[in-house]
């Protein structure tokens, strides 16, 4: 059994609740029941489209240690398990987070930023963890309940955690840092993201900048020099507690300066310049960009206390993480394709990034570079312009093939010459049959979609399609 991470005491300290039943140790913290493992507490949240309460009997079957749940509806449950009732689910979660934030002595590292904030969160997580005991964010659980989730999992006797933390919104980020309360806050970039609900990106860069207004008193603010809102940055950050600004990027007056970066098939060779001190290591995957986030990697880890050398040598494991650029050979030997799957997410700068590797990566023989790109979302009145300003980017990288799918990549379809028109679609269903009939081994294809866009079904047939030998 794991070490218990909540007590009966501990859980009523922290919420001042009132327990229905008698609770054993709770080794960890469920939302989910799909995912519950045995000895969690469930935590009944009230989604947008279903109650959590309504999965309480299943948590309890699946051998929950206990239910955080509505005080009003306790009694609708006192016969299924131990209940720890509470006047609102969510805060009792939030006051979950913040008791074991209080009684942690781990140094603590957030995140954020426009592109790159969960493959830098991994990356951190597994460079630590080959240190000390690390505590990291699952997947993007980077919201209003992710975070004070992450939070309330966080082990007393963890040495490092690192949060993502995101946002849509301006004022969504400061309440969640408030809670997290880090020794060194990172923004990752600034790009021209959730438009939809910003009046432009100086205004995005401003809610980004709330991360800083949670860090810990003299703690370091790491923040990107070559971004166009550096400044901007900067000054929210001299605002803040931040006893410590560090920058990284090309820019001469970076403290963290790039110095070169050869890209290889499957890995980067990077040059810095490390506060004054040249430093040489390979990076587990290729693209500049992720050259790039390594240095606001090396920021973090320096500020945290780690050991830099140690940091080094664990560079060459840091790999992107599934749907994020992770890339996968598929087929027969001899008759394999490359799959870049990019198919979380996306932005007008995530898809460059990705069409720049697109363009590095070798082709087998008879190969093609194709794109698979589905709709990027959030980009308000602009999206039709954004989509449709991709076009030079895949005429300049020589990209052979263009698949499209959504309604504002129709624009983007448009502008490409029609040489370069393998087939657009509606949806991404849509574009299913064609772009299974048109792959071919020694092909290069990246897949590229806000989550929205449903790009991941696309990754999932090629798998499918290639695992069979039947091309």
């Amino acid at each position: 059994m794991s070490d218990a991470l909540w007590t009966q005491a501990s859980l009523l300290a922290a919420t001042g609740g009132v327990v229905h039943g008698s609770f054993g140790p709770v080794t960890g913290v469920s939302i989910d029941t799909r995912t519950l493992e045995k000895g969690d507490l469930f935590v009944a949240l009230e989604g947008e489209t279903r109650d959590g309460h309504e999965f309480i009997r299943l948590a309890f079957e699946k051998g929950a240690a206990g239910a955080l749940v509505l005080e009003q509806r306790a009694a609708e449950f006192k016969d299924a398990g131990p209940l720890l009732a509470v006047a609102n689910v969510l805060d009792g979660l939030r006051q979950l987070g913040r008791a074991a934030r209080a009684r942690s002595q781990a140094r603590i590292a957030a995140v954020t930023g426009s592109v790159g904030k969960t493959g830098t969160k991994e990356a951190l997580l597994k460079i630590l963890s080959m240190q000390a005991k690390t505590h990291a964010s699952v997947a993007s659980y980077n919201n209003h309940f992710g975070v004070p989730l992450t939070l309330a999992r966080m082990p007393e006797n963890a040495e490092y955690g690192v949060f993502e933390i995101g946002m849509n919104h301006a004022g969504e980020i400061e309440p969640l840092v408030g809670m997290v309360k880090p020794h060194v806050a990172l923004i990752t970039t600034v790009e021209a993201v959730h438009l939809e609900f910003f009046p432009n990106v100086e205004a995005i860069a401003d809610a980004k900048s709330e991360i800083f207004t949670g860090l810990m008193p003299d703690g370091v603010a790491v923040i990107n020099h070559d971004n166009p809102h550096y400044q901007r940055m900067r000054n929210a950050a001299k605002a803040s507690p931040a006893g410590q600004i560090v920058s990284f990027g090309t820019h001469s007056e970076a403290d963290i300066r790039l110095v070169d970066c050869v890209l290889l098939p499957d890995a980067s060779d990077v040059t810095v310049d490390f506060f004054g001190r040249r430093i040489v290591y390979r990076l587990g995957s290729p693209g500049r960009h992720l050259a790039m986030n390594s240095l606001g990697i090396l920021g973090v880890t320096h500020a945290l206390g780690a050991d830099l050398d140690h940091v080094l040598a664990s560079m060459p494991n840091v790999t992107p993480p599934s749907g994020r650029g992770a890339r996968l050979m598929l087929g027969e030997t001899g008759r394999e394709i490359c799959l870049l799957d990019e198919s979380y997410n996306a932005n007008p700068a995530a898809v460059r990034a990705a069409l720049a590797v697109l363009a590095s990566t070798p082709v087998g023989q008879g190969g093609r570079r194709m794109a698979v790109l589905g709709d990027m979302r959030e980009l308000g009145e602009q999206s039709t312009a954004l989509h449709a300003s991709l076009a030079p980017d895949l005429v300049t990288h020589h990209i052979d093939q263009l698949f499209a799918c959504g309604p504002y990549m129709a624009s983007l379809w448009e502008e490409v010459p029609e040489a370069m028109r393998g087939a657009y679609a509606k949806d991404s269903s849509g574009l299913e049959a064609v772009l299974m009939e048109a792959v071919r081994p020694g092909d290069v294809v990246m897949i590229k979609g806000s989550l929205g866009s449903r790009m991941g079904p696309l990754v999932t047939a090629l798998k499918n399609q290639f695992a069979k030998g039947n091309r």
